[in-house]
């Protein structure tokens, strides 16, 4: 066989291997953010533990998981906003059910809206300063019995809980 023979099998699999690489990076969470483990103790204490994308910029909280088609179970992203603040967040070009917890400083969820309707505008809220929003796949917290009051162990709480006890 020619040097030219190859050409074309050749190419065809580098055009493949790149739409397979395209597809698994738009169908999953963005792989430049750090990825972390976290666990929530729900009220009859029980480590759910998960894998969360920490988003930190503003940038990368913008975005968020916008345009993520796949989820596994036990997956999702932390939102740090830096210091207790009212949150607000949206599903803007996610289509993709979510949870949305919201945490506390302490480490103590807040208020969860579960379920939130894809691609909706529609702002949803803290209700009051928070430190942290975790999003989860939609169902999660209904299908693990987590709850507001339940709490969230990462390190980004265990120094805000230290800061504020005067550690």
């Amino acid at each position: 066989m020619t040097a030219r023979s190859w050409l074309l099998p050749t190419l065809a699999i580098v055009m493949l291997i790149g739409t397979l690489h395209a597809m698994t990076f738009a169908a999953g969470l963005p792989d430049h953010l750090a990825v972390t483990r976290l666990v929530i103790r729900t009220s009859d204490q029980q480590p759910r533990p998960f894998r969360v994308s920490v988003a930190v910029t503003p940038a990368d909280r913008q975005r968020g998981l916008m345009f993520v088609t796949e989820m596994h179970p036990d997956q999702g992203m932390l939102f740090d906003l830096g210091e207790p603040k009212v949150a607000s967040m949206w599903m803007k070009n996610t289509p993709l059910p979510l949870d949305m917890l919201f945490i506390r400083a302490d480490g103590h969820i807040s208020s969860i809206a579960g379920n939130t309707e894809p691609y909706s505008r529609r702002a949803i809220s803290s209700q009051e300063p928070v430190r942290a929003v975790l999003e989860l796949p939609g169902g999660t917290c209904d299908r693990l019995g987590i709850e507001a009051g339940d709490v969230v162990v990462h390190p980004m709480f265990v120094a805000a809980a230290h800061a504020t006890r005067g550690d």
